[in-house]
């Protein structure tokens, strides 16, 4: 990884670069020969993720143990269909092949997450990433309106309707994991529903991700080494290269997923709600030689920023268990991972 405690580029660099530009890679984006670029095993020794089938009968259980045993897994008949996938595919192509001028007309304020930007995780880091994002909560409008005064529609309804897919989807992954779990549908109606003060609804986010090509993809990364903060995060890979997961034996593993399914990996408010169970996995992606511009659509799927979560011990085995990380509020658990520097979980154990 890179070293945390050098000098972070001030706020006002976090704006992606004009990429059809860009004929050198730039000092600022060009990463040190770490562990964030190596490999530890060969690319063509590529690991394909668990497939569940959500019409099978013992999805719950399939979907429990991929959780276990990889932290992430691919879907198929996930009921999303694949023309609205497509046009989300569409939409997101035809916004980040806009010329940089305009997609700076949405450039994120530094009170708001919506609009264009650079990776969150960039603050945590001493070089940025070869990337560059767009986020959507709700509806986009104000945002598009921005990009295309007079052809903005199209967009927000394709957004719109992709994130009601999407937060159908995440509710019914949620239902059958905490099956397995066996946390009741009370219990996780209650887990889900904020009750305090603050209240709200259950917090969702779209982010649109584009990996533009690279005159020295070796020297660069596309996102850095990171955790989820999330219930659950479902993605649409338009490419299949290019994601990788850590893993303590093997190090850097490339991953192949499967053409037409949907990526789903564990993000660390369901690692606690399921008291480490269930790992919330070390993952990040790298920029291949092929020179070919690559996109993905990330769901957030969390809970509401009020809500209290602690480990749900009763039921994870026969013999008693012992918490291993501490109740948090969603909205400090937030601030906890931002103060650490994107590492919330180690800060909260017990």
């Amino acid at each position: 990884m890179a070293d945390h405690d050098q000098e972070l580029p001030p706020p006002s660099q976090f704006v992606p670069l004009d990429f059809s530009s860009i004929q050198t890679v730039p000092e600022s984006h060009l990463w040190p020969d770490s562990n964030e670029l190596s490999l530890a095993v060969e690319l063509d020794e590529r690991v394909s993720l668990p497939i569940i089938d959500l019409l099978d009968n013992g999805a719950s259980e399939l979907l429990g143990r991929a959780c276990e045993e990889w932290g992430m897994f691919q879907l198929i008949n996930h009921g999303v269909p694949k023309t609205l996938i497509d046009e989300a595919e569409e939409e997101t192509r035809r916004l980040f092949t806009l010329p940089a001028r305009q997609k700076m007309k949405a450039l994120q304020s530094p009170s708001s997450i919506t609009g264009y930007g650079m990776a969150g995780i960039s603050k945590y880091h001493p070089k940025l990433m070869w990337h560059e994002g767009f986020t959507v909560l709700g509806s986009p409008v104000d945002d598009a309106k921005k990009l295309w005064p007079n052809d903005y529609k199209r967009f927000c309804d394709v957004m719109e309707e992709y994130q009601n897919q999407m937060k159908g989807l995440g509710e019914r992954l949620i239902r059958l994991i905490f099956k397995f779990l066996h946390i009741s549908d009370k219990e996780m109606v209650k887990m889900l529903t904020s009750t305090c003060d603050s209240g709200g609804k259950p917090y969702m986010a779209l982010r649109l991700n584009s990996y533009p090509p690279c005159p020295d993809p070796s020297r660069v990364v596309g996102l850095a080494a990171h955790t989820d903060t999330s219930l659950l995060t479902i993605i649409h890979q338009v490419r299949s290269d290019g994601l990788q997961v850590f893993n303590d034996g093997a190090g850097w593993v490339p991953l192949s997923p499967m053409s037409g399914t949907l990526i789903v990996n564990v993000g660390d408010i369901l690692h606690i709600l399921s008291n480490g169970r269930f790992p919330s996995i070390l993952h990040r992606v790298t920029i291949q030689e092929n020179k070919e511009h690559r996109y993905s659509l990330g769901y957030f799927y969390d809970p509401p920023a009020g809500l209290y979560i602690s480990p749900y011990c009763k039921p994870l085995s026969e013999s008693p268990q012992i918490p291993l990380y501490r109740c948090v509020n969603v909205q400090e658990y937030f601030t906890i991972k931002a103060s650490n520097k994107g590492k919330g979980l180690s800060a909260i154990k017990i």
